[in-house]
């Protein structure tokens, strides 16, 4: 066991300190609240006629999700749509959105343009 001396002398040192334990012994709630979503999605699913399922919409209003098998053509929607107004798009797989990286790309090429051109002589 060290004395607060010690402790100080060890601080100026630059050594490592003991950290306190801050693992969570379980779920989150962002954890819990996607679980719930997830949960409360299929149950829709499942409490239609076995024909009228689509595997994708929305829960709870406004939360969208998809469980149909992935394709690269709902890849490019989602994920790479250069021109889609929406910078945030519902996932390819599961509950909730994904950033449409293709959207992203363009606006900062844009922005790019339009600074080269503020800072080109006239």
């Amino acid at each position: 066991m060290g004395t607060q001396h010690d402790k100080q002398h060890t601080k100026l040192q630059g050594k490592p300190q003991e950290k306190p334990d801050r693992k969570r012994k379980g779920p989150n709630l962002f954890q819990l609240v996607m679980v719930a979503l997830v949960v409360a999605a299929v149950t829709k699913e499942l409490q239609k006629d076995k024909e009228d399922r689509t595997w994708h919409g929305t829960v709870a209003g406004f939360v969208p999700y998809e469980f149909r098998v992935p394709t690269a053509e709902r890849f490019r929607e989602r994920v790479w749509d250069p021109e889609g107004e929406h910078l945030l798009s519902p996932h390819v797989f599961g509950v909730g959105w994904t950033l449409n990286l293709g959207r992203v790309v363009e606006l900062v090429k844009r922005r790019v343009e339009n600074a080269r051109e503020d800072a080109a002589p006239a």
